[in-house]
């Protein structure tokens, strides 16, 4: 298995985030064949793929300083007053983080949520 940046990633997503090849694969709009390929480096995702994949492992990467990985995946699938009642995970696959940045900004300064 070669080693990179997105291996590495969905490694961590999957380790830090409790997240799956199924979730990976959902956030992305992929087959969660495609998800095994980039993790084998055998293909590397399209720029958007990248992106949603950077932003969910900034918000991951952010949340495992407060939650175990059990929580971290279920963080991300509730549905939050915070975000008007969305989910975070649908708003990482929608290209929507500022809000979930601003919610992660504040579980930082009053330790909530």
């Amino acid at each position: 298995m070669a080693s990179t940046a997105i291996s590495r990633s969905i490694s961590d997503l999957e380790q830090i985030g409790g997240l799956n090849g199924m979730d990976i694969a959902n956030v992305t709009d992929v087959s969660k064949a495609t998800v095994s390929r980039w993790r084998t480096g055998t293909k590397k995702p399209q720029p958007r793929n990248e992106r949603v994949l950077a932003d969910l492992v900034y918000v991951v990467r952010r949340l495992e300083d407060y939650y175990t990985n059990d929580e971290v995946r279920t963080w991300l699938y509730a549905r939050h007053p915070q975000l008007e009642g969305q989910r975070a995970i649908d708003l990482i696959h929608e290209g929507k983080v500022i809000e979930i940045f601003q919610v992660l900004d504040r579980l930082d300064a009053d330790g909530y949520l």
